[in-house]
């Protein structure tokens, strides 16, 4: 599954013009209402990127892994929010559809989020259950024809524009950890589902999160992801490798924009009659910022390539997580520096970008979380 070189570099183009012309104008916007507009939404489903990842048959674009990256780095030149609105269409709410739903189950849905009709929502994070996933405490209990849902899942990225819930629910209370998990496709207008208000952020603003409780919300026995139970927690982890790899083209493209704006910075400043550009203090920071970006990049192409020839690439995904997404961090903290006094302004958008990708750390997977996943890869592949 991929885009043909030509037409790839059309949708890569188009993007980017995209970004520069009608994103980055409206930045400002999207931090004063904490919303994206509704047009540049639209302008989003014209341009096919709700159906980025979904396969052509389907009424996606059918992109592979690397091609998806290339992207979505482009469209995160501009505020991470514009991404957010289709970042969880894109990647972790309907890829394990994609993977293991069944025929009916994908011709119900991927259409419909293909065009962008629908948004979809990935509904694995509780209360009590973020790092730790197979201690989930949502069930999902069989009676008759149907499942019974019950639970609270915790900061779910578009559940407020939602039209299509996945979620992962314990259908055999009696199997603990990960065995007793499935997942199932659920719509968020069945009686019984309340989505809360959007959380209050310390950043990313124009990105939606909020609770989502199930009250005895009963829904069909095709709802079932794939028609089988006990999948869920393995679909969860297929899918999260393929959304590390996203996060960090994600993670890039913030740096990108970050150090560019630094550079612009140093390349105007003037202290001491002179650009501080010039000054070797200056540029030190702004040649470790270059090279861990030139680093992240090359590294999550590296293994978008080889997730795209079907290797085993859950160690060098978590790499890739880790290490753009701690760079991002390292990136803007620097970037606020080259600023001085200036970069901690609200006039500066180094402020706001310092604050958005505080969040890149934590969600998919926090870095320590990384850190276990190369640690016991590391040991496995030694013990064989």
């Amino acid at each position: 599954m991929a885009l043909d070189a030509e037409t790839f570099s059309l949708v890569k183009d188009a993007v980017a013009r995209f970004v520069r012309e009608r994103l980055i104008p409206a930045e400002d916007i999207v931090e004063e209402t904490n919303d994206v507009p509704e047009d540049i939404i639209q302008e989003m489903r014209e341009l096919g990127l709700f159906g980025l990842s979904i396969p052509e048959e389907y009424g996606g674009l059918g992109v592979n892994m690397v091609q998806e990256c290339e992207i979505i780095h482009e469209l995160c030149k501009a505020s991470v929010a514009f991404r957010s609105v289709i970042g969880t269409t894109v990647g972790i709410g309907s890829q394990g559809l994609v993977m293991t739903g069944t025929e009916e189950q994908k011709q119900q849905y991927l259409p419909r989020l293909a065009s962008g009709e629908i948004i979809s929502s990935f509904c694995l994070t509780e209360p009590e259950a973020g790092s730790d996933a197979a201690s989930l405490r949502t069930v999902a209990i069989k009676d008759g024809n149907d499942y019974v849902l019950n639970g609270t899942k915790r900061f779910i990225t578009n559940a407020l524009r939602a039209g299509m819930l996945t979620v992962m629910a314990r259908s055999d209370p009696n199997k603990k950890g990960a065995a007793g998990i499935s997942a199932f496709l659920v719509d968020p207008a069945t009686p019984g589902v309340t989505i809360t208000q959007a959380d209050e952020k310390m950043g990313q603003r124009g990105t939606k999160t909020s609770d989502v409780i199930f009250e005895d919300v009963r829904i069909p026995a095709s709802a079932l992801m794939g028609g089988e139970e006990g999948q869920g927690f393995y679909t969860a982890m297929k899918v999260l490798d393929r959304g590390r790899l996203h996060l960090s083209s994600v993670s890039t493209g913030m740096s990108e924009r970050i150090l560019n704006e630094a550079l612009a910075y140093a390349a105007e400043r003037k202290q001491f009659g002179t650009i501080i550009g010039e000054f070797q203090l200056v540029q030190a920071l702004l040649a470790d910022s270059q090279a861990e970006l030139f680093a992240g990049t090359a590294m999550t192409l590296d293994a978008a390539r080889k997730y795209d020839k079907d290797e085993d690439i859950s160690m060098q995904a978590a790499c890739c997580k880790m290490f753009t997404t701690e760079a991002a961090g390292k990136i803007a903290d620097r970037a606020v520096q080259i600023h001085g006094g200036a970069g901690y302004m609200a006039e500066y958008k180094v402020e706001r970008f310092y604050r958005d990708v505080r969040l890149l750390r934590l969600y998919e997977g926090t870095t320590q979380i990384q850190q276990l996943v190369i640690a016991r890869n590391m040991l496995k592949n030694h013990a064989n």
